[in-house]
């Protein structure tokens, strides 16, 4: 299975959910949860068997922050096409993408995935610089993933008129 389509379902993201996600709030407080999850673990050093509740925090942090914001008044922004393109993408089975982008995705997917070892590394040995690196390394390819979903989004979203009633140029009065 997609390790996006068990993400999404384990998210439990319904119509209303993947709208107060695709508010820039949402999406740009996202890239704290790598931090927080590492810093929980971290905390083992400090609170050793305790550091379960911080990590389970940050899990809790993972499920509510898409459902944390308000739907967005209007969808005209980097951020909110992010978390369109990221639908259309997760749809690919049901609904073809162009080629191009989805072998420019898994090559971001394979390069973010190269920055866990560091990351894994880090929390085990307590190296606060190669964690660093690894937190960097992860969510420098995931911003341009978020990228990529946003370039997907708008080259199909003239082909779906779902996809066109996403975008809210301006705010509903």
């Amino acid at each position: 299975m997609d390790i996006l389509k068990w993400a999404e379902k384990a998210m439990s993201m319904d119509e209303e959910t993947w709208k107060r996600h695709s508010n820039p709030w949402s999406v740009y407080s996202r890239f704290t949860t790598l931090p927080l999850i590492s810093l929980a673990f971290w905390s083992r050093e400090w609170l050793g068997v305790y550091a379960i509740a911080l990590i389970a925090l940050s899990f809790l942090w993972v499920w509510i922050n898409p459902r944390l914001f308000s739907a967005p008044a209007t969808t005209n922004n980097w951020a909110s096409m992010g978390t369109f393109g990221e639908r259309i993408y997760l749809n690919r089975a049901k609904e073809l993408i162009p080629a191009h982008h989805l072998r420019v995705c898994q090559m971001l997917q394979i390069l973010s995935a190269m920055g866990l070892p560091l990351l894994i590394y880090g929390l085990y040995a307590l190296d606060v610089w190669i964690l660093i690196l690894g937190n960097f390394w992860i969510m420098v390819f995931k911003a341009w993933f978020v990228d990529r979903m946003v370039w997907i989004y708008l080259d199909v979203k003239d082909s779906n008129p779902v996809y066109q009633a996403w975008l809210r140029e301006k705010p509903d009065l």
